[in-house]
């Protein structure tokens, strides 16, 4: 699909962007009138030194002028590449946040397996739009700004040479198009080789603890030099199609000037043309081109922002469950129910018309066979994700029936701590990690809380400043689970949702999330558990089995 060179969505939804654009027409008319005037000043001073032998000492006024305007060129230049760089940088972060703020939005489900490809595409792939925004978009302006008034003013000066300027002019374009043919879609390779590369180093990092416990560290390094091998073949043949561009619009634009220059000479030669107007002419001859083809040397750069915009609105534009305008009742006396809920998945529903009830104060436990949609209805429960059929309520203390559809998310969430499989760890310290669950708690009482969970030899041994790295590296897998235990024990959030809490413990751990689960029994606090063991089943209040049922084909 050929794109606009300058995206609308971009200049659209993006303020800064807006911003940077309308200020680079405004500097690039400035601009336009001072080479204009250079221009006509250099004439005047040229003239009248080779035809009356009067030297520019004896015109302060012009020299001034002469000054002035490239003083005021400088200055807008300066405006534009400084203005640029902090538009590009505000821009960059304006989409980044939007593109992660909506990507959380989308839910679990619909993030599932392109974590790491968002993250590639939330950084260094945006990245793409800062030499997009500072070197492409200012000449594109400055091509639409310049070279017309130039132009204008050539015709007024000589028409001849403003028609070969005007016959000319297209085959800069001409040959950008030719090129941007040869480069069709290299951008989105480069784009998509660069996010498949970082999608597979991260996942490589994080299960490399694994590996080496299995021997099979020795392996992927195939795998991520094959992938290297391809985004470094991409990258030099994006670099050797931006040098050829930029090579042959240089001798183009040196071509067109050069047949301005002799036609004017061959006039001057028998004298069918002044000389004022034949410098001025010279002179502003290479501004009409320059803009154009400066464009052109920059179009690797546009595209490759262009690749990044499109990237980036591709999830701006997936459908997001819209926020509810309900503040959520107190879910401390409150009661969490599901009606009837199916969710699709790849072989039918799961789960399929499940019901269930989780009372305050109690501990439910939620089972079923693999694959039966445990986690998923927890997901339509908390209000991430949105279902086929039924629905998710939150009965009030009072017996206030609301949609969970209806309510503020941030508001039902504030209230719970939620423990997935595979614990979301923050970075920091173990100090910062188990106090970022409940900031005024002081040292003694992170200290009990990591007891409780079996956590004190790690931070005897370590330390409550020992630093950890993303999702928890530095620990072992079971003990970033207990960390993660311990931060929901000092939670205060009233609804505790555990998923599969004893999945990374061994049989004599289970038994802290047992004691666990009666610590948060007694501290009158709701808990909702997807179990598999039956330890943990039996410790619950209340049972409820949810099951699936499979695609019926015609």
């Amino acid at each position: 699909m050929r794109r606009a060179p300058l995206d609308p969505r971009l200049v659209r939804e993006v303020r800064a962007a807006r911003a940077h654009v309308a200020r680079t027409v405004v500097l690039g008319l400035v601009q336009a009138a001072s080479v204009i005037v250079t221009a006509l000043v250099i004439a005047h001073l040229g003239a009248r030194l080779l035809v009356e032998r009067d030297v520019p000492a004896d015109a302060p006024g012009m020299l001034a002028l002469l000054v002035l305007a490239l003083a005021v060129r400088a200055g807008a230049v300066l405006v534009e590449e400084a203005t640029a760089h902090r538009a590009a940088t505000a821009a960059i972060s304006d989409l980044r946040a939007r593109v992660l703020a909506h990507a959380a939005r989308l839910g679990p489900r619909a993030g599932a397996g392109r974590g790491a490809d968002v993250t590639a595409l939330a950084t260094t792939g945006l990245e793409k739009l800062r030499p997009y925004l500072v070197g492409y978009v200012p000449q594109l302006m400055l091509s639409a700004t310049v070279t017309p008034l130039c132009l204008l003013t050539i015709a007024l000066l000589d028409p001849l040479s403003a028609v070969i300027a005007l016959v000319t002019l297209p085959l800069v374009p001409l040959f950008m198009i030719l090129v941007g043919k040869m480069t069709v879609g290299r951008s989105e390779r480069l784009l998509a080789d660069m996010r498949s590369l970082w999608s597979q180093l991260l996942d490589l990092v994080e299960g490399l603890p694994t590996l080496r416990a299995l021997g099979r560290e020795r392996g992927p390094e195939r795998v991520v030099e094959t992938l290297g091998d391809r985004h470094r073949s991409s990258a030099m043949g994006s670099l050797k199609f931006a040098f050829l561009s930029s090579m042959v619009l240089e001798l183009l634009a040196t071509l067109c000037v050069a047949l301005v220059a002799v036609s004017i000479g061959m006039r001057l030669v028998y004298g069918e043309m002044d000389l004022a107007p034949a410098l001025a002419v010279l002179v502003l001859a290479p501004e009409v081109y320059q803009p154009l083809r400066n464009v052109g040397s920059q179009y690797h750069s546009s595209t490759d922002g262009l690749a990044a915009v499109g990237a980036a609105f591709e999830v701006l534009d997936e459908h997001a469950p819209a926020d509810g305008t309900r503040p959520s009742p107190d879910l401390a006396g409150a009661t969490l129910a599901l009606r009837g809920v199916s969710v699709a998945s790849r072989d039918g529903l799961a789960p399929h018309a499940a019901e269930l009830e989780v009372h305050p104060g109690r501990i439910t436990a939620l089972t079923g066979p693999s694959g039966a949609g445990k986690t998923t209805a927890v997901q339509v429960l908390l209000g991430l994700l949105e279902s086929e059929q039924g629905r998710a309520e939150v009965i009030a203390a009072d017996g206030t029936v609301t949609d969970v559809r209806e309510l503020e998310r941030r508001s039902l969430w504030d209230q719970i701590a939620l423990l997935p499989q595979r614990p979301v760890l923050p970075p920091g310290t173990l100090r910062e990690v188990l106090a970022g669950a409940r900031p005024d708690a002081d040292d003694d009482e992170l200290r009990a809380a990591a007891a409780a969970v079996g956590l004190d030899a790690v931070i005897a041994h370590r330390g409550l400043d020992a630093d950890l790295g993303r999702r928890g590296q530095g620990l072992s897998l079971g003990e970033r689970q207990r960390l993660a235990l311990a931060r929901a024990l000092l939670s205060p959030a009233p609804l505790v949702v555990l998923d599969e809490p004893t999945a990374h413990l061994d049989g004599a751990a289970e038994q802290i999330v047992l004691d666990l689960l009666g610590e948060l029994r007694a501290q009158g606090r709701t808990v909702l558990v997807v179990a598999h063991r039956s330890r943990l089943v039996e410790a619950a209040d209340d049972i409820v089995s949810v099951d699936s049922r499979a695609e019926v084909s015609a």
